[in-house]
């Protein structure tokens, strides 16, 4: 007897279903994050508090209007589901807020530790231009060493020995002066 249903390969996918829902997991993600920053305002508790006031009133004080009498079945009812869409909508939020936390932590962590290898490559720069420095001769040092070299070939004196000469010759003739 032939098979009335033919045989599915399981090397292949299976062909989409022609009603298939398809929505976009990060459009549903930021309108639950719309609606759950709302749920969390002053402004959704000033008009949740309108509305249960405003249903208590009428089903108390409308005789004719009292579709829920005084258990309030229906308000809780309103309440429990309002609760069950919330709550999974808020923790789907503060599901994505973890996850752009954790992403923003990854790159502040990157960017710390690029900033301390560049501290690290400028702190061993800067040492090794001090030791640079340490062997360069200054100004002073070399007109010193000028100086002294000068004051050594016969004849000659340098402006720093006459300066000198000269500063001893004045404070000479003022330790002569009463």
């Amino acid at each position: 007897m032939p098979e009335l249903l033919p045989r599915r390969r399981l090397d292949q996918p299976r062909m989409p279903r022609r009603f298939a829902v398809r929505f976009d997991p990060e459009v549903f993600g930021q309108v639950s994050e719309r609606i759950a920053r709302f749920l969390g305002t002053g402004k959704f508790l000033f008009w949740m508090t309108v509305f249960v006031t405003t249903w208590i009133a009428m089903n108390l004080f409308a005789v004719g209007l009292a579709w829920d009498p005084y258990p309030f079945i229906l308000l809780n009812l309103a309440f429990s589901t309002q609760a069950s869409y919330a709550a999974p909508l808020i923790l789907l939020a503060q599901n994505r807020q973890d996850d752009r936390d954790r992403v923003s932590l990854e790159e502040d962590r990157a960017r710390a530790e690029q900033t301390k290898a560049d501290t690290e490559y400028l702190a061993r720069e800067l040492a090794a231009l001090r030791l640079a420095v340490g062997e360069v001769a200054t100004r002073d040092y070399l007109r010193g060493e000028l100086d002294r070299l000068r004051d050594e070939l016969p004849g000659t004196e340098s402006a720093g020995a006459r300066r000198r000469r000269e500063s001893a010759e004045s404070a000479g003739e003022r330790d002569d002066v009463p």
